[in-house]
């Protein structure tokens, strides 16, 4: 199978994409998008479409839904993560999808940030996770041939500053929503300490990734 930038079509990811696009800023909005085509890029290169646990649709409701939890609909009383995954769960069972694969979504969503655990949580959770951070720099191997092309249709728009002020802001908004270790709690300490945040740090400077 050959990779596209096309998107999937049909009702569910209409509706997905009216969700992110409503309740994420555009920078947000284009990272959910890219890391879904990032992860479709995963997948090419290491064979994984006939996998049996692989299905398209699911892996673009869990990329492109994965940072719901830093738009306006999270309450901010949860990391969030788990409050992503719990909207993306409400959207995908509103609009009929099973809830053994709507299970697998939120799961997915709730471990992005989880290195060392959400690979170990099926191909779901490890290519969401892997799709988010290709979007920052990672596997530039497998995404060298496509970032043009890619960034020329989804525009990043200093998506690491507009991410991380996102996160750090729902952080701020209750104690739970920034456990201690949590990725919030993690940036706004960095954020308090020397104004940036070791991401954001990380990318400065390196194109395409850094603002």
């Amino acid at each position: 199978m050959s990779f596209s930038i096309s998107l999937p079509d049909g009702p569910l990811a209409d509706t997905v994409l009216a969700v992110v696009r409503a309740q994420e800023s555009e920078p947000v909005a284009n990272h959910s998008i890219r890391s879904f085509l990032f992860a479709e890029l995963l997948v090419r290169h290491e064979h994984l479409e006939t996998d049996t646990a692989y299905d398209r649709d699911l892996l673009f409701a869990a990329t492109v839904l994965h940072d719901l939890g830093t738009g306006t609909a999270a309450p901010g009383r949860a990391r969030f993560e788990v409050e992503g995954a719990d909207l993306a769960a409400r959207v995908l069972t509103d609009a009929g999808v099973p809830a053994a694969a709507v299970d697998r979504v939120w799961e997915a969503i709730a471990l992005h940030t989880s290195p060392g655990i959400a690979e170990r949580r099926g191909l779901l959770a490890y290519l969401t996770a892997e799709g988010s951070k290709m979007d920052i720099g990672f596997r530039a191997d497998v995404t060298a041939d496509r970032l043009a092309e890619i960034h020329a249709a989804y525009p990043r728009e200093h998506m690491v500053r507009a991410l991380t002020d996102a996160i750090v802001a729902h952080g701020g908004r209750s104690a739970d929503a920034a456990p201690i270790y949590s990725m919030a709690e993690l940036f706004r300490g960095e954020r308090d300490a020397t104004g940036r945040t070791r991401l954001e740090i990380r990318v400065a400077g390196q194109r395409p990734w850094g603002d």
